[in-house]
């Protein structure tokens, strides 16, 4: 057994994202596990360096997580053949920039969504990889939620029958940063640096709707900025100039609907931040983040409509939980992992800048359907589609 020490510059790990799911929660705990495990019987272990441009945060992780390699300077870290990885959860009007230089440095490269600010730049990095012969990818995640595995699981069985519709609510309240610290960045809320709902969660949307049913055929949406004002990290007020939620419509594949909700400004009354009810002529399921209940045909109660008398009908007690059957690991982690085998034994990695591209396609769509306010088509996208 032999375990093969590979170099990662992870750039923009001082953020939440960052710090949180992709260094502690992914890098550290599989270096804690012992490294990746390859077909062979041998180990993959990730040997990171932290790049960015606060000195300070950078020694402060560096130190916290015993990680010995840490600098403000990417080039440095491009140009050292030790590092074989580059990594990339800076902001969106930062990462696009980022990934062109370590593809001239022939990194293989993996990266937070979207890879670029614009559908163009997008398919300009996955034609750029291309050529350049490097492995790629793009975090997307919520395919490994505990959650939607289960949903899958139930699709592949045949538990629905004929799936009629879909139904997505997401979202929670960002404090406005007033009279209570925002949680989510204030670059998130302007337009001009990358931010919004629709950019941040459409290329989501985007993998979690094709990977459960199919592609999806044409959509219809809605944005709004609800809280048009709020307070930045330095205390000052500013005007959000991107949306903060989007009602959309999509027509998928096998006249299936679904209908998403997504919103930072809407308070959460039901099981989870994102839940997924998935209809379907023989049974239905509810999914979150991690649990999924589910209501078969012969167990469908006949609900009665009269508002004259009390509700007595506690309807959450007549869905059945799906039991977990198999240990569930962080999302993130099963990704990295994924990216991992993929560079060092070729294992198979479909989530690359093309798909990370369709994403974004979504989102500019999305954009249009507002602006237009008419339902869009969804064309298929390859690298020709520029």
């Amino acid at each position: 057994m032999t375990t093969h020490n590979i170099g990662i510059i992870m750039n923009g790990v001082t953020g939440r994202m960052g710090t949180r799911q992709h260094l502690i929660r992914s890098i550290v705990a599989i270096r804690e596990q012992g490294g990746v495990e390859l077909d062979n019987g041998d180990f993959v272990m990730p040997d990171p360096i932290l790049v960015g441009r606060n000195k300070e945060k950078l020694k402060a992780l560096a130190e916290d997580y015993n990680i010995n390699r840490w600098t403000t300077d990417l080039s440095e870290a491009l140009e050292d053949d030790r590092n074989v990885i580059y990594f990339d959860s800076q902001t969106t009007s930062l990462r696009e920039e980022g990934i062109k230089r370590a593809i001239q440095a022939n990194k293989h490269i993996y990266c937070e969504k979207p890879t670029a600010t614009s559908l163009e730049g997008s398919l300009k990095l996955a034609q750029l990889a291309k050529d350049a012969g490097i492995k790629n990818g793009v975090v997307q995640d919520k395919l490994f939620l505990p959650g939607i595995m289960k949903l899958k699981r139930l699709l592949d069985s045949g538990f629905f029958g004929k799936v009629l519709s879909v139904r997505m609510e997401f979202g929670y309240w960002v404090f406005e940063g007033d009279w209570q610290e925002g949680q989510r960045p204030s670059w998130n809320y302007k337009k001009e640096e990358g931010g919004g709902i629709v950019v941040d969660m459409f290329p989501h949307w985007r993998y979690v709707l094709n990977h459960l049913f199919g592609s999806i055929k044409s959509l219809s949406a809605k944005t709004a900025t609800h809280i048009p004002k709020r307070v930045d990290e330095q205390g000052e007020f500013y005007h959000a100039t991107a949306d903060d939620a989007v009602y959309a419509i999509f027509e998928l594949e096998n006249d299936v609907i679904a209908s998403v909700n997504s919103s930072w400004a809407v308070r959460v009354d039901r099981d989870d931040l994102l839940t997924i009810q998935i209809d379907g002529v023989e049974g239905s399921a509810v999914a979150g983040l991690r649990d999924c209940k589910t209501q078969h045909r012969v167990n469908t109660p006949k609900p009665v409509w009269n508002p004259d008398i009390e509700n007595e009908v506690d309807y959450q007690t007549q869905w059945e939980e799906v039991p977990d059957n198999q240990l569930f690991e962080n999302a993130f982690k099963i990704q990295w992992e994924k990216f991992l085998k993929h560079v060092y034994q070729d294992d198979a990695f479909p989530w690359d800048f093309l798909e990370g591209a369709k994403g974004m396609q979504l989102a500019n769509l999305a954009l249009k359907s507002d602006e237009e306010r008419q339902f869009v088509e969804v064309p298929e996208l390859d690298l020709r589609s520029k």
